[in-house]
């Protein structure tokens, strides 16, 4: 499935429902892997956001009838949630289940887990994430996943600062050590023998 991915704007006056879904999964038919894919969610609100997921992810996967997440990034964690048709009962599991998972079961397909992204994270981030995520063959969890990220994002921001340093350098900034001043000449000091009296008279 292809992923919908729209960078964030000014979104006061719309609700989530008419906003494009973030999703990306892996492609249909793959082998298993730790997640099938991504999920960037526009807010922590469960009883918000689940809904429009559930609207796309019922008829590719079957009725979605349970979801859990780890409630460490989860403020508030509602027992069911209203969607199209049904009721979607939600649970929570803070030990066992990652913090950045939310687990998935149709009670007549089976079960699915999705990375979520956290709402604030940015553009370039989130599309790294989603591919990585949706990539059949990668064998990183959930939260090695946002490790990874958290990595690139770090070594892009290092390099970022380098190329700017060498700009500033370039350009006359003071981005080197101070430089030596040049040794200054020696005076050379000219004396005149002092002539002392002899005695008499001058």
């Amino acid at each position: 499935m292809t992923a919908i991915i729209e960078y964030p704007q000014a979104v006061e006056d719309r609700t989530l429902s008419s906003l494009p879904l973030r999703l990306m999964l892996a492609p249909a038919g793959t082998s298993p892997a730790l997640v099938d894919g991504a999920w960037w969610p526009r807010s922590r609100d469960l009883t918000a956001e689940l809904p429009p997921l559930m609207a796309v992810l019922d008829p590719l996967w079957g009725r979605i009838t349970r979801v859990t997440v780890n409630p460490t990034f989860w403020p508030v964690v509602p027992r069911k949630v209203q969607v199209t048709g049904h009721l979607v009962h939600v649970g929570w599991f803070k030990a066992e289940q990652d913090p950045h998972k939310l687990l998935l079961l149709s009670y007549t397909t089976g079960r699915w887990d999705l990375l979520v992204i956290p709402p604030e994270t940015g553009p370039a981030t989130a599309a790294r994430l989603m591919t990585a995520a949706a990539d059949p063959l990668r064998v990183l969890t959930a939260s090695g996943l946002m490790r990874e990220a958290e990595f690139f994002r770090i070594a892009a921001e290092a390099d970022w600062d380098s190329t700017r340093e060498l700009a500033w350098d370039s350009e006359g900034g003071q981005g080197t050590a101070p430089r030596t001043p040049a040794p200054r000449r020696p005076v050379r000091l000219e004396t005149t023998p002092c002539l002392g009296r002899t005695g008499g008279n001058p």
